[in-house]
């Protein structure tokens, strides 16, 4: 089992990675639960903003429940395969994690609170897994669309790394880098836990406290 464990968690190189395909997945027009659009153009003014925590469905209701957020999407990122299969990322020969894309507007939720969601709800500290989920596809990141949303990424991380030290855990394995092209995932993973409510969550935070939006973050508000 430890090496069933670790094959699933070894990023796949170039020459191993699968092919894909140049057609993108088609997904629906209207996100199930907020009535927006779900894939670009997106009305002026609103922003994006791409994470990655686990397993896809529970991270994309964090976010249509937040407070400011015009949409949301599942999808995968960080890959190597074009327009990847949903089988494909789970074999871990795509190297892509599964994502939530977040449309929001910055007149009601800043960045930072984006990130103060991400951080509390998973566990960061977990490598290539998170929870019973194990593989590449699990991985924690962030990818980022600004160098504001570069620094603000690094910075929280920075301060919840020193809370979560003080509480016991180990280093944070989080990516923070530059947005690379978003999949958008097939039509039953999209807002999967409002069409399915009792469908399978394994979503869960440590417990701690992000420190962002108080002193952490307050050099910058714009963020």
């Amino acid at each position: 089992m430890a090496l069933f464990h670790s094959r699933k968690e070894e990023m796949v190189g170039p020459e191993r990675a699968l092919a894909g395909r140049g057609t993108p997945m088609r997904v629906p027009e209207r996100h199930y639960v907020l009535d927006a659009v779900l894939a670009p153009p997106f009305p002026d003014g609103l922003e994006t903003a791409v994470f990655t925590l686990g397993c896809f469905w529970g991270a994309e209701r964090r976010f249509w429940q937040t407070e400011g957020v015009y949409s949301t999407a599942a999808g995968y990122v960080a890959g190597l395969t074009p327009n990847p299969t949903y089988e494909e990322v789970c074999s871990g020969k795509t190297g892509h994690a599964e994502a939530v894309l977040v449309v929001f507007d910055p007149k009601r939720v800043a960045y930072k609170d984006l990130l103060q969601v991400f951080w509390e709800s998973h566990n960061p500290t977990q490598g290539m897994r998170q929870g019973n989920d194990v593989g590449t596809q699990y991985r924690s990141g962030i990818y980022t669309n600004s160098d504001a949303q570069l620094a603000a990424a690094k910075t929280s991380r920075d301060h919840y790394q020193d809370a979560l030290t003080k509480a016991g855990y180990g280093e944070i394995t989080t990516e923070v880098v530059e947005a690379g092209p978003f999949y958008y995932a097939e039509d039953y993973h999209q807002q999967y836990l409002a069409k399915n409510p009792g469908g399978y969550c394994g979503l869960g935070g440590t417990g701690v406290s992000c420190p962002i939006g108080l002193a952490a973050l307050r050099a910058d508000e714009s963020l």
